[in-house]
């Protein structure tokens, strides 16, 4: 326990303080691996889209929703529950706890998969994918607000960079797992409902890291429990000096402002102008992440791949997604965020229309890995400046309510990429993909506040 009664500012100074060491590196694994299941579900929607038509469950042709591929409205319909979940539910971790909706959001998105995996048609695969998507939209919330209150401020960066490195082990997991199974029937079973249900395993693991896992003592000493709040610290502090020695002195206490937990909180300044910011962001930068992500097998194969070669060059693509971050280590906390947004932008832009221009295969590799490296940059820089620029009483819903216009923009990017891809091929897609990362480069360069070294009681201000 500390020696005077605790405060919230108390805490978090203490918070801050406390040098980088296992100990904090292990609660930014253990919640980076349950959001790595989350990571896994969401992405491999491009991945099992061919095992479904190969199963005829999905059809080949122009035959869907609004004349497009099926894979198009599965895309869609993820992302539908995805924009519900963030909007309508983001902020129930503001209201019960990080902790207890990590819990429960990982367990849903996981069980409802399996469901989704045991589906023989068209609209049971849909509306079961919709129910997941509740999940997980909570569940990235959930994760993004733990994170960025559990580390000091001086780790803020490279935290968000690991949590993306193994949330993005994912990545070749489902493209290796596709290039595996999809093609093949394993026991009699179409090998895409293996993939799919392959999150059933964050069911059996949510036991083991919520044992380890505390509450983030911001949120308690927010809702007024500070008791709780100080009994959480102690014991990180505890574990972080039995590995460094002896801590140092806390720095000046900063305390949040005053003001209520509620949706119009959002609106009152700084934070409306932060709101607008991210919403026309997140309207746009999703365009380049999962324009590329989850269209890779479609638009290798439309550059003239085949169907087994697209699934294989897709995994060795795959393989850049947990390795790229690491290298982000070395500037994570030393170059302003925005810079790093708007950067990674600038190389989803570039190296997507060089990668149109291409039909060699080595080629077609090289410009894909370095596409998918520029979205890494880009989803670990605005994960964690997300999370920054909100005060811990509304966090949770303000990153959930921004987050969720781009579940809302990928809605109709699903059915724009497949128009385009049709219409265009692969050239006009990234044409289009250029033209959303210019707006993402002016709306954060022109109008994001700093946030590198500060607390963010600090930049709440």
């Amino acid at each position: 326990m500390s020696a005077s009664a605790p405060t919230a500012a108390s805490i978090t100074a203490r918070l801050d303080r406390l040098p980088a060491s296992r100990e904090i590196w292990k609660l930014v694994i253990l919640l980076s691996l349950g959001g790595g299941f989350e990571l896994y579900d969401l992405l491999m929607t491009g991945y099992v889209a061919p095992g479904l038509v190969r199963s005829g469950i999905f059809s080949p042709g122009h035959t869907g929703l609004f004349g497009l591929p099926d894979q198009a409205a599965f895309a869609s319909v993820t992302f539908a529950g995805l924009f519900v979940g963030t909007i309508g539910f983001g902020y129930v971790a503001d209201t019960f706890g990080r902790r207890k909706i990590f819990t429960w959001a990982l367990l849903w998105y996981s069980v409802m998969t399996v469901i989704m995996a045991c589906q023989n048609s068209v609209l049971g695969v849909d509306i079961w994918r919709f129910i997941s998507g509740l999940g997980i939209g909570v569940e990235l919330v959930t994760i993004d607000t733990y994170i960025a209150e559990l580390v000091p401020k001086e780790m803020r960066g490279r935290a968000f960079t690991v949590n993306q490195a193994i949330q993005f082990c994912s990545v070749p997991t489902v493209a290796l797992l596709s290039w595996l199974l999809v093609p093949l029937d394993p026991f009699g079973i179409a090998g895409w409902r293996f993939v799919a249900a392959f999150p059933a395993i964050a069911a059996v693991m949510v036991f083991f890291i919520i044992r380890i896992v505390p509450e983030s003592p911001r949120w308690l000493a927010q809702h007024g429990r500070l008791d709780e709040a100080d009994r959480v610290t102690s014991m990180i502090e505890t574990r972080v000096a039995a590995e460094t020695g002896p801590l140092p002195p806390p720095g000046p206490a900063v305390a949040e402002e005053h003001g209520k937990a509620g949706f119009g909180e959002m609106w009152h300044p700084p934070y409306r102008r932060r709101v607008i910011m991210f919403v026309v962001f997140n309207i746009f930068q999703t365009i380049g992440f999962y324009g590329f992500g989850n269209w890779v097998p479609q638009l290798l194969a439309s550059q003239g791949a085949g169907f087994s070669k697209s699934l294989q060059y897709s995994f060795i693509i795959a393989l850049a997604s947990p390795t790229m971050p690491l290298l982000f280590l070395l500037f994570a906390d030393k170059v302003e965020r925005k810079w790093q947004i708007c950067a990674a932008a600038i190389g989803v832009a570039v190296f997507g229309l060089l990668f149109s221009q291409q039909t060699d295969a080595v080629l077609l590799i090289l410009f894909g890995i370095l596409i998918t490296g520029s979205n890494n940059l880009l989803s670990y820089a605005y994960h964690a400046y997300q999370a920054e620029l909100f005060p811990t009483r509304v966090r949770a819903r303000a990153v959930g309510f921004v987050y969720s216009f781009s579940r809302l923009s990928t809605i109709f990017t699903s059915f724009i990429i497949a128009f385009f891809l049709q219409t265009f091929g692969s050239g006009g897609v990234f044409g289009f993909i250029s033209a959303a990362m210019l707006v993402v480069v002016i709306t954060i360069g022109g109008f994001g506040p700093r946030t590198r070294g500060l607390a963010l009681e600090e930049i709440s201000h």
